[in-house]
């Protein structure tokens, strides 16, 4: 009920509240009287991108991905109960479970699939300075992939025929070296007082045959699973190239719309890293082979060119690598001998230095700035993790840890 207004425009003293006419719309309601209850033809006012928008406008600033709209509206979302609550938090726990699972089980994969981005990161400048050049990105990956499989390919052409030629050298000099030590009365006392021969006619029966014809198999599968693998990252090395933009720009959309700018930022200086350190760490044990080669060549040891593949190869491997292709040549020299066997330590002792004090340091620093303590400790807990490929990952993994530590770890502490 509603009460007249006197003639001067005033409202009454008694302390009502004069009410809305009743022929007039609710305060605040829409003009067209529903309710205020929005309808599917209603126009959005939530600032959000309209349906159908350019995909290219997906990472313009303001932009909000939407979907298709082909499927309907979306539904209001479920009420939160007790029940749904604890059924929500059991299927968590069971996927979690089966991920873990599921990792476990591909473990072996999951390392193939980790050097072969690894791989495709550090061959990527490559693929982008071909493009650069005006080559199609398919022939740039083609011309990168064929190049680095000439190089595996070499490497094995130098390294297996000698194998094999000292392997058949051995076998056939053997019935010597057997004939040798049957004269030798030291070990014909040895032989007799510990009844080798009777030992060793005990142990050849079917059983230590048959072990050893499992051996000779699983030797094989060695070999063959290890050219699987090698095949493996190959492929996927190679996919992973001629797809990196694609897979690259679909991580970057799976960060909230806010932070990608930021994470593009460091993700993009993470993969500068990664190739600058690949780039460096080959133009590092290639010097190394190259050097070695032209010292075997002087001092003339055997198949300088599979050892240098060699001490180019073990170059590869951080912190310990150089000194085991020191260990393997000069091995190499005294076997051929004393004075040669000497020139080969003083060599790698000399070249080591330069190496560690002078190359090193102005390739890698440039490149990665690693802090020496954490590139030891990394190479250190990737050799204990997964071997020598680890090893291979730890500097460029440190590198990305000490950016990501500079940039946004102690900032954020620094502002609380």
């Amino acid at each position: 009920m509603t009460q007249d207004v006197p003639a001067g425009g005033n409202p009454p003293d008694d302390g009502t509240a004069v009410g809305p006419a009743d022929d007039g719309p609710a305060r605040g309601a829409p003009a067209d009287g529903r309710g205020g209850r929005a309808t599917a033809g209603d126009a959005p006012t939530t600032g959000r991108a309209p349906t159908g928008a350019d995909a290219s406008d997906f990472d313009a600033p303001g932009a909000i991905a939407t979907g298709s709209g082909r499927f309907g509206p979306p539904g209001r979302p479920l009420r939160r109960n007790s029940f749904l609550v604890g059924f929500t938090g059991a299927l968590g726990v069971l996927l979690a479970y089966a991920v873990f699972l599921g990792i476990r089980n591909a473990a072996g994969i999951l390392v193939l699939v980790v050097i072969a981005l690894f791989l495709a990161v550090g061959l990527n400048p490559a693929v982008v300075r071909l493009r650069s050049w005006g080559l199609p990105n398919g022939l740039a990956v083609a011309t990168v992939a064929l190049t680095m499989l000439l190089l595996i390919v070499g490497g094995l052409v130098a390294l297996v025929p000698p194998v094999v030629t000292q392997s058949g050298q051995f076998v056939e000099q053997l019935p010597s070296y057997v004939e040798e030590l049957r004269r030798n009365e030291a070990v014909n006392d040895f032989v007799v007082r510990f009844d080798v021969m009777e030992k060793v006619q005990a142990a050849a029966n079917a059983d230590t045959i048959g072990r050893a014809l499992g051996g000779v198999l699983g030797g094989a599968q060695l070999i063959f699973g290890t050219l699987f693998r090698a095949l493996t990252v190959l492929v996927l090395t190679i996919y992973f190239l001629a797809w990196f933009d694609r897979l690259r720009h679909l991580g970057y959309s799976l960060v909230p719309r806010s932070r990608r700018r930021r994470v593009q930022l460091i993700g993009d200086e993470i993969l500068a890293k990664v190739g600058s350190y690949m780039v460096g760490a080959l133009s590092i044990a290639v010097l190394a082979g190259v050097t070695t080669f032209v010292f075997a060549l002087i001092v003339g040891l055997p198949y300088p060119f599979a050892l240098a593949v060699v001490v180019a190869v073990t170059d590869l491997i951080p912190q310990i690598g150089a000194t085991l292709g020191a260990v393997v040549v000069s091995l190499v020299g005294f076997a051929t001998g004393l004075p040669v066997g000497i020139a080969c330590v003083v060599f790698f002792v000399v070249y080591q230095q330069v190496e560690n004090y002078l190359i090193y340091p102005k390739i890698m620093r440039r490149s990665v700035e690693v802090n020496e303590v954490a590139a030891l400790l990394g190479a250190l807990f990737g050799v204990s993790l997964l071997g020598v490929v680890g090893a291979l990952v730890a500097i460029p993994l440190v590198a990305a840890l000490q950016l990501i530590l500079r940039e946004v770890v102690l900032p954020r502490q620094d502002t609380r």
